[in-house]
């Protein structure tokens, strides 16, 4: 008689993680709530400002020439926001990157590969429908094919806290991640499809103070009067070489290691100084660069009801609604389907496909990213850069109706997870769920 070997166990295809990185990524969402709840408030802010009798105002305000010419940095505010204080959030998302690969769940090639395919896909299918609804709109429109490839996380925790959903834990990581490496494809976009004229010289001479910044953080400097001025040395080489400056961010937060070498921290290694960083510049970020770069782009003259249809139905507005609201929905649900099949991977126990349809619809939230690649596209203040803002907000705020319909009804799902995921017998600190993991 001869025994048969038990059946191969499935692979689960979103699972919670381990504690330390839930734990982890608990901070990081609570962080981004509040910075959520900010950029909504700007948000309303510029658009009441920019279509009230006041209107004037708003635009002198955002024409403002700050900076030194000499320099070629006497830009407008509103410049300044897409190009400066989006270089802090680039910075953030570049820490985050790197503290998932190198020390998050992520470094296992098995978990990251969901993430990355998703942000792919969720990026592939908008670009490809606003390509196919513009095709034969001439004149350059095809110029914003990436500008509803973007999610915006900070934007989608804030419809979680409105609408008050218990969202498990595995789905809200697998947002972040895929929001993070969103974040990171786009930027790479960014550099690549909407740098004009290159400035070689500059580019070069931007990796001198890039290299003594990543020197100075390997060896654990922190004098804010050393590392403050060799990033801005590299954001002003980086802006001048015609790379869009917030790429220097991105580089910049690569630079900053992430775990502690031995020789640098003693017998055992411990966090590097991504966590040093990233605790303290992710609520600069979120509170204050994120909203008001928010406040400056956001603020469009809509001109009535007519008006706006009549932006709505420009073909660029349209490409733009329908990849946020139908490709990123296509996109990432159909990518983290098509995973499932190949790898035959399962979701978690609780998980139905819904709630993956409902993360799919709600990373159709694009605005910071998708703002900043509008005015790339288009130029700042144009007719088209008018309809992007118009659809970039309408597209926006259909799939966060959407999702939080479909979010909001598996509800009474996710608070059954949330006690169990929160549940803690012993009182350790440590939710069973996650001791009871290890143990087997």
């Amino acid at each position: 008689m001869t025994s048969s070997s038990p059946p191969p166990t499935r692979r689960s295809l979103l699972s919670r993680g381990s504690w330390s990185e839930a734990s982890r990524i608990s901070d990081v969402l609570r962080k981004e709530t509040v910075g959520g709840a900010l950029l909504l408030v700007a948000t309303v802010i510029a658009l009441v400002w920019a279509n009230s009798p006041w209107s004037a105002a708003y635009d002198t305000l955002m024409a403002t020439r700050v900076g030194p010419s000499a320099l070629h940095l006497d830009l407008t505010l509103s410049t300044w926001a897409a190009d400066g204080l989006l270089a802090i959030f680039f910075f953030v998302v570049g820490l985050e990157l790197k503290r998932e690969f190198v020390a998050g769940d992520l470094r296992d090639p098995a978990r990251a590969a969901l993430p990355i395919a998703a942000a792919i896909g969720g990026m592939a299918v908008p670009a490809l429908i606003f390509v196919v609804v513009n095709l034969r709109t001439g004149d350059g429109a095809l110029l914003g094919w990436a500008i509803p490839t973007a999610t915006d996380i900070a934007f989608a925790v804030a419809v979680l806290a409105v609408v008050s959903t218990h969202l498990p834990l595995a789905l809200r990581t697998f947002l972040l991640t895929l929001a993070v490496v969103d974040d990171l494809l786009a930027v790479t976009v960014i550099a690549i499809f909407y740098t004009a004229d290159l400035n070689f010289v500059a580019l070069g001479a931007a990796m001198i103070p890039l290299a003594l910044f990543a020197v100075a953080v390997q060896r654990r400097i922190r004098s804010w009067w050393i590392l403050i001025p060799l990033a801005v040395v590299t954001w002003v080489l980086m802006h001048e070489s015609g790379v869009h400056a917030t790429v220097a961010g991105v580089l910049l937060g690569f630079a900053v290691p992430v775990i502690r070498s031995r020789a640098a921290g003693g017998p055992e290694a411990g966090p590097g100084m991504a966590e040093h960083f990233e605790h303290r510049i992710r609520p600069l970020s979120a509170g204050v660069a994120v909203p008001l770069f928010a406040f400056c782009a956001a603020g469009v003259t809509v001109g009535g009801v007519s008006g706006f249809f009549e932006a709505l139905g420009d073909p660029i507005a349209i490409g733009i609604v329908a990849g946020l609201v139908v490709g990123k929905t296509i996109g990432v649900l159909g990518t983290t389907y098509l995973v499932s099949r190949f790898t035959r991977a399962t979701l978690d126990a609780g998980l139905a496909w819904r709630d993956v349809f409902g993360v799919a619809v709600l990373a159709g939230i694009g605005f910071t990213v998708s703002l900043l690649i509008g005015d790339l596209a288009f130029g700042e203040s144009t007719e088209r850069d008018d309809h992007v803002k118009v659809g970039v907000l309408t597209g926006s705020v259909i799939s966060a109706c959407i999702a939080a319909a479909i979010l909001r009804s598996r509800n009474r799902a996710y608070k059954l997870i949330h006690e169990e995921e929160t549940r803690d017998d012993d009182h350790d600190g440590i939710p069973d769920v996650y001791q009871r993991r290890e143990e087997s």
